[in-house]
Formats: structure tokens, C-alpha cells, sequence
């Protein structure tokens, strides 16, 4: 049995809603809704009553929850067991940071390595739900993450973000009225592979402010994209972060809607010990 379909039935008995929990899991309900029935189909028997007020176990789905949840915890610790018997190398430090962190990761590293100038610090741009699993793997000692994380990742917030619509410069805009821009312009997205966070809270915010775009071009990477929008090829919804980096020819608006902010934050797995990483989390939280 994958124990991703055991992590999928708690956290959705312990939530009582798809949407709560998919947002935990870093799914989209769809995927949470086909994991729950993998296990259904699994285990012979339908684990959720699904309503209106959200998703209830059904008898069968009681009974075999607190099993469940003994089994969780036995995974959990036996990952816990093997990371902590490793050798691991006190003077290495594996981190993950996105867009949004893209000022204070850096400065943050930068002090640590003048602080500990033997140390081999790596910082690698990752997806927050790739860095989720990494950091409960033991791959990552810290990540700076979209929030909110899931047990038993711990997690401090740090920053709030939001989204902004990047457009060409000297694009007349009325941000109170986004949808002439969508209509006139492509919308230019970075690939949801390469950035499944940022394209989740995309279609979100659209979702949520009933917009809809005309066409949609998705790019590789970030710097791309805003290339494209400099040569008037689109507009894009992205974090104002990129602001930090952004190029001649793209004007960053406002946005006066709903769902478009979230929170940043740096996570780690307390139930591996590091030294080195512990010292790194003094350093940003000081910063």
C-alpha cells in the first residue's frame, strides 16, 4: 500500500473538508479525491460520506482510522530512526528557497558562511511541495516555503506575499478591472511542473474573482516569462517578489481582489537534529 493513500485518508478524516486538506497535502482535490478512492477500491470498502458541509467518516472509515493513524506514526518513526542512524556531515547544509525568498535567502547564507567559513551551505531553487517532501526525507535541512506545512514539519512565518499582474510598460491599467487586461492580453503562466504552487494560486485567484483568461502560454522558467511580457506578448500573475528582478519593460500592478495573498515562512523537520542548520534558523530569524 502507498502511504501516501494512508497520509491522504487521516489528514481528510482529521479536516473533515477536501479543500482544507488537499491545501495541507499540496494536492489538488481532484488528485485528493482519486487517492481516497484508490484506498476505497484498496481496501474493498467507502471510507467518506461526502456532503454539502464537507466529507464524514462513514462506519467502516471509523473503524479503521485510529489503525490508520498507529500506522502513520509507525512509517513516520521508522523514517525519523533511519535518517538520525546516518553520518551525517555536520559542516553541510542543503537548503530550498522560491521566488518569494529570493532577497533573503541569500543574505541569510551569506552570513552563515561568514560565520562558519568551512561550512558547504547549497541553496537550490525548489517548488514548496517538493521541498515539503525533501525536508520529511531528510534531503533539505531547511527550506524557505509557501505555508502552511504539514505535521511533523515546523514552520515560522516569515514574510507575507501576494499576487501582482506583471504588463508591458506603458500598458493603461485600471486595476479594478483585470478582466479587460485578460482580454486583451494572453495570460503567460510558468509551467505548473516547474512552479505547482504558484500555478495553484493562480487559478485560485481567478476561480475566486471570476476571471477567466482568454489564451494562456506557459514558459519554463521565470526570467522567460518576464521576457515575453517586456516584448508585449502577455501579462502574468506572479508574486511581487519579482519585483527584486524584474527587467526594463515590465510594470508590476497592484491587485484589489480577494485570495491573493499567502504566507512565506522557513520550515524544518525538528525531529532530525543539525547543529548547523539550527544556528542557520538563529540567523534568520534575527534577520
Amino acid at each position: 500500500m502507498d502511504i501516501k493513500l494512508l497520509r491522504a485518508f487521516i489528514t481528510l478524516a482529521e479536516t473533515g473538508n477536501y479543500h482544507a486538506a488537499s491545501e495541507i497535502l499540496y494536492l489538488t482535490q481532484p488528485t485528493l479525491t482519486k487517492q481516497i478512492q484508490a484506498l476505497e477500491h484498496l481496501l474493498g470498502t467507502s471510507l467518506f460520506q461526502r456532503g454539502r458541509y464537507g466529507a464524514k467518516l462513514t462506519i467502516s472509515g471509523k473503524q479503521l482510522y485510529p489503525c490508520a493513524g498507529d500506522l502513520l506514526k509507525q512509517y513516520d518513526e521508522f523514517l525519523i530512526h533511519a535518517l538520525n542512524i546516518q553520518k551525517l556531515d555536520l559542516n553541510k547544509l542543503a537548503l530550498g528557497f522560491g521566488i518569494s525568498s529570493f532577497q533573503i535567502a541569500p543574505a541569510c547564507v551569506n552570513i552563515l558562511r561568514e560565520q562558519h567559513p568551512n561550512a558547504e551551505v547549497s541553496l537550490s531553487n525548489i517548488p514548496s511541495s517538493v521541498q515539503s517532501r525533501m525536508l520529511l526525507e531528510g534531503q533539505l535541512q531547511a527550506g524557505f516555503i509557501r505555508l502552511p506545512v504539514a505535521h511533523p514539519l515546523r514552520a515560522t512565518v516569515l514574510m507575507e506575499e501576494k499576487l501582482v499582474l506583471a504588463v508591458p510598460s506603458g500598458t493603461r491599467v485600471d486595476s479594478s478591472n483585470i478582466q479587460h487586461l485578460l482580454n486583451k492580453y494572453q495570460l503567460l503562466q510558468v509551467n505548473s511542473l516547474r512552479e505547482p504552487c504558484l500555478a495553484g494560486q493562480v487559478d485560485s485567484f481567478l476561480k475566486e474573482n471570476n476571471l477567466t483568461a482568454s489564451s494562456t502560454l506557459a514558459t519554463d522558467d521565470i526570467h522567460s516569462l518576464l521576457a515575453l511580457i517586456a516584448g508585449g506578448n502577455g501579462v502574468a500573475l506572479l508574486p511581487q517578489s519579482v519585483s527584486h528582478f524584474l527587467p526594463t519593460g515590465v510594470t508590476l500592478v497592484q491587485l484589489e481582489a480577494r485570495h491573493s495573498g499567502w504566507q512565506i515562512g522557513i520550515a524544518w523537520n525538528p525531529q532530525i537534529q543539525n547543529v548547523l542548520r539550527d544556528k542557520f534558523l538563529q540567523i534568520v530569524f534575527q534577520e
